[in-house]
């Protein structure tokens, strides 16, 4: 019975600090003032372009903004001319938003015990020979049973990398040129002076 009563008189007093802590918020919104028809806006944007400048209003601090510069597969010149160069291989992974392509284990010959795996990673947007990376690993299996896997550094990798700059190189000059055929000629506006 003791505890009833205990946990009665803890649920009042609960009760009475959550309403004396309801009624100091509400209070201190301020005691509502009358308004003007003329001094406030009826539409809905103009209700909130004067809020913001008031200061008033809930943000999130720019939670929902986008930052940097993204574009898509389809428009960067150096994803899709990897994407060609590499169309001999099946690849196992390409990822745009981490930037790298990752092919399967490739084998010219059907009963071969090497194989070989490609990966290019992007540093950079930009066509430039330090915006790229490729690596080149090859397998060798001795029986199918024990395999070796090794980095191999060749004269591969380079010509990988160039094949893709060059095929990079055309599609952005090629872009270019359509744009330009659009649009008539570029419009140079003069300087004032």
């Amino acid at each position: 019975m003791q505890i009833i009563t205990l946990f009665n008189k803890i649920l009042n007093v609960r009760t009475i600090f959550i309403i004396i802590f309801s009624i100091f918020l509400l209070n201190s919104c301020g005691i509502y003032k009358r308004s003007d028809v003329k001094d406030n806006p009826i539409n809905d944007a103009d209700k909130r372009a004067k809020n913001i400048n008031e200061g008033r209003g809930f943000s999130l601090g720019g939670l929902g903004k986008k930052s940097g510069t993204f574009e898509f597969a389809s428009s960067n010149s150096m994803w899709r001319a990897t994407i060609e160069t590499l169309d001999f291989v099946p690849l196992s992974s390409a990822d745009y938003g981490g930037g790298i392509i990752i092919s399967d284990w490739y084998s010219n010959e059907e009963d071969s015990l090497e194989s070989y795996k490609i990966t290019v990673v992007f540093l950079s947007n930009e066509i430039r020979a330090d915006g790229l990376d490729v690596k080149i690993h090859k397998k060798k299996c001795s029986n199918n049973i024990s395999c070796k896997v090794v980095e191999q550094t060749s004269s591969l990798n380079t010509e990988i990398k160039l094949a893709i700059l060059k095929k990079a190189a055309k599609m952005k000059t090629d872009a270019t040129r359509k744009k330009v055929e659009e649009n008539g000629s570029y419009r140079v506006t003069p300087i004032k002076k």
